[in-house]
């Protein structure tokens, strides 16, 4: 159980309404518990639903590099339950092969283009250091522009507030999300 427990239905007409806003449309399964707990305090949960909604829905990154560095993030962070909601909910719609999101848990093993590797490498310095060295930067800036640098940047700080969120508050994994792979 969650160190903040979700909230379960019967929900008020507005946490309905919000939570609705927070899935997709005709999703199967009820809201996520992460979106549960946050709705404890709405007008947190309004304000980082702007965020995320927007980084996943409206970036400028190709989405096969934004999940890369989500995914990667969510992995270093150790945060298993937003790591399986990314790998069954996008993943495989961002054109990740099951062996290229095992990798971004371990880091190796998959086959990645030059570009891809760039990502894993950025992600596992702002993690290790909260800084990309000189030379990742400037091989990145051969691949991207400045907006997509800094939303490059953003991505990795906010999925990494995310597990550190989830960590906390150890919040168990859906149901239907994977768990990390076994080594």
């Amino acid at each position: 159980m969650p160190r903040i427990a979700p909230l379960d239905p019967p929900y008020t007409p507005e946490i309905a309404a919000a939570l609705a806003r927070w899935m997709p449309p005709d999703v199967a399964h009820d809201p996520l518990v992460l979106f549960r707990v946050l709705h404890r305090n709405p007008e947190l949960a309004s304000r980082m639903r702007v965020l995320g909604a927007g980084l996943l829905a409206h970036g400028r990154l190709p989405a096969r590099d934004r999940e890369i560095i989500i995914d990667r993030t969510c992995a270093r962070t150790g945060c298993e339950y937003e790591w399986g909601v990314h790998a069954a909910t996008f993943g495989e719609a961002a054109g990740l092969s099951g062996e290229q999101l095992r990798a971004t848990v371990s880091g190796d093993g998959a086959p990645w283009s030059p570009r891809e590797r760039l990502l894993m490498s950025a992600a596992d310095e702002l993690h290790d250091s909260a800084r990309i060295s000189h030379g990742t930067w400037t091989a990145l800036v051969e691949h991207y522009d400045e907006p997509q640098l800094l939303e490059i940047l953003v991505l990795a700080g906010w999925y990494r507030a995310i597990g550190q969120l989830i960590n906390t508050l150890e919040i168990g994994n859906e149901p239907w999300a994977p768990s990390f792979p076994t080594p």
